[in-house]
């Protein structure tokens, strides 16, 4: 729009200045005109003396040119008009025209501005935008199309600005971030799983074991019954034979729970009548001890076993006792006695002992006896 209204005013001041030479060229005749019709004057002037037909002529032409002339002034004169009209209205034209171009200065200089206030707030903009770009990159580690992609606003932008606000204040609270925070949590969480994967396995084999021992009770328990059973026949028979007669038997204390059970023996030897075996003297209860011990012996074979005193407490008649029933092992079990009684003696085939000959030294000495 302007440069159309620069157009035209250029070609008005044309058509204007087009004028102005019109009229300098019309003015100029006119001047010519003027001098034309002072030099007729003073030939008429000079023609005073002439005679009258002749100055008839003269006059006559001179006057026919002057009305000519004045003809041609007077059409010089109107178009001079019609040229001063010309002139008033193309330069009414150019004042409007400038008037306009003026406006659309004005109107230009407000849009420049508006435009630079524009280019402003896009600069201000593409700051902020690098701004965010950069948080966006630095802080949360993601690209712009990314987080548009993963991530929507279903919130108002100022209560969401609140809440990342309020996480920034709480992340502060936390203090520094470890860097090396997900090294150690690798590190951690693979032993973990590690950890995690042995205590699986420990339950598992836990389990397992339960499993097993349940059964290992299930069988020890058959295994005690049928045991103690037997020992229970054993013990009586040989109570019977070191006592000479008598009763005995074991009694479990519960029953119901072979494993955690205890066993009660009862005695009675030959001529008494007792429940309970703290009521026999020193020697019944070692006799009873040892009939005891013989009896598991007889049900589970050892090749090798050793006493030691364990016929203390007995008299001179119950270590033969004792003695003679260590003959029913000697095809069976070897027996190592440590003793002090010279009549448990009398029934080994080699002794052993230790003497001083000399003080301060010890000798072994061994007897083979032959039987």
């Amino acid at each position: 729009m302007i440069v159309s209204l620069e157009e035209d005013v250029y070609n008005t001041r044309s058509d204007y200045t087009r004028c102005l030479e019109i009229k300098k060229n019309y003015e100029s005749s006119l001047i010519s005109k003027k001098d034309e019709l002072t030099s007729i004057v003073n030939e008429l002037a000079d023609l005073d003396n002439l005679n009258g037909s002749k100055l008839e002529q003269e006059e006559e032409k001179i006057t026919k040119a002057y009305y000519e002339k004045q003809k041609e002034r007077e059409l010089v004169a109107k178009e001079i008009d019609n040229v001063k009209k010309d002139y008033d209205k193309l330069k009414g034209e150019i004042l409007n025209q400038e008037g306009a171009i003026r406006l659309s200065n004005s109107n230009l200089h407000d849009l420049e501005k508006e435009l630079k206030d524009i280019e402003i707030q896009d600069s201000r903009m593409d700051g902020k935008l690098d701004n965010y770009l950069e948080i966006l990159g630095n802080d949360y580690e993601m690209t712009f199309e990314k987080a548009k992609e993963e991530y929507s606003l279903d919130i108002d932008i100022e209560e969401a600005r609140t809440m990342v606000n309020k996480y920034k204040s709480k992340l502060r609270n936390i203090g520094m971030v470890n860097v090396l925070a997900i090294d150690e949590f690798k590190e951690v969480n693979d032993r973990y799983e590690f950890l995690t994967s042995q205590r699986n396995d420990l339950f598992n084999a836990k389990e397992t074991l339960y499993s097993i021992i349940e059964e290992m009770d299930e069988v020890m328990k058959e295994d005690f019954a049928k045991t103690f059973k037997i020992l229970q026949e054993e013990f009586k028979k040989v109570f019977q034979m070191l006592f000479k007669g008598g009763t005995a038997t074991l009694k479990l204390t519960n029953p119901d729970d072979l494993l955690t059970t205890g066993i009660d023996v009862i005695a009675s030897p030959p001529g008494k009548s007792l429940k309970t075996i703290n009521l026999l003297s020193g020697g019944e209860k070692t006799l009873t001890a040892i009939s005891l011990l013989f009896a598991v012996l007889n049900i589970r074979k050892v090749p090798f076993c050793i006493f030691d005193e364990i016929e203390a407490a007995l008299d001179e008649n119950n270590v033969d006792i004792f003695g003679h029933y260590l003959d029913n092992y000697k095809d069976k079990t070897q027996f190592l006695l440590i003793t002090h009684k010279k009549r448990t003696m009398e029934y080994a085939k080699t002794l052993y002992g230790i003497t001083m000959q000399e003080s301060g030294v010890s000798k072994l000495v061994s007897v083979k006896l032959e039987s």
